[in-house]
C-alpha cells in the first residue's frame, strides 16, 4: 500500500511540475544584460503576449542545442504569435565573458541577461539547465520544463500559440 502511495506521489509531483498554476509572478531581482548594465527581473515585459524564459550555460549542451533549435524557428514565431524569448546565462564570474561572443556566434535575436550568482536562478527554483519557463500575456508562470530533447520546441511552440491565441494550457 505504502508503495501505491508513493507512485501515485511521485506521478503528481512529475506532472505538476510542468503545469503551474496562474498567477505565480516573476520575482524582481537584479541582474545584467548582455552588455553588463544593470537589469531588474521585474522589468521583463512583452506588451500582453507571451514570454520564453530559458535558463542556460555556455559549457551546457542541451541548453545550446535548444536554444538553437528554437533560433531556427524564432522569428516565424514572433510573428504568428509575438512571444519573446529571454536567455538568461548562469554562467558564473569564470566564465561569464564566454557568453556575449557565444551569442554573437550564434547571431540569436534572443534578449539574453547575465546572472553570474545565481540570484535569479535561486528565486526561480532552477536547479539543472537547460530549464523554461512559459508566461502568460500577465506575466505570470504557466508551464515550465527542465531537460532538452530534440523535438521539445515543437511542444513549446504549440503551448506559445495557445496562449497567443487567448486559449488555456491546462
Amino acid at each position: 500500500m505504502n508503495k501505491i502511495a508513493l507512485i501515485v506521489g511521485v506521478v503528481l509531483l512529475t506532472l505538476s511540475s510542468a503545469f503551474v498554476p496562474d498567477g505565480r509572478q516573476l520575482p524582481g531581482i537584479g541582474i545584467k544584460d548582455i552588455d553588463g548594465s544593470p537589469f531588474n527581473t521585474s522589468e521583463i515585459s512583452n506588451d500582453g503576449k507571451p514570454i520564453i524564459i530559458s535558463f542556460w550555460a555556455t559549457w551546457c549542451s542541451p541548453c545550446k542545442r535548444e536554444l538553437n533549435a528554437i533560433a531556427d524557428e524564432y522569428d516565424d514565431w514572433v510573428e504568428e504569435t509575438g512571444v519573446k524569448l529571454i536567455a538568461v546565462s548562469i554562467d558564473d564570474s569564470r566564465n561569464v565573458q564566454k557568453v556575449k561572443p557565444y551569442v554573437n556566434g550564434q547571431s540569436w535575436d534572443y534578449q539574453v541577461l547575465l546572472d553570474p550568482n545565481g540570484d535569479f536562478k535561486r528565486a526561480m527554483n532552477v536547479n539543472n539547465v537547460p530549464h523554461t519557463f512559459l508566461l502568460n500575456g500577465k506575466k505570470e508562470i504557466v508551464w515550465q520544463h527542465n531537460s532538452y530533447s530534440p523535438g521539445d520546441e515543437e511542444e513549446l511552440y504549440e503551448l506559445v500559440e495557445k496562449l497567443s491565441a487567448g486559449e488555456s494550457i491546462d
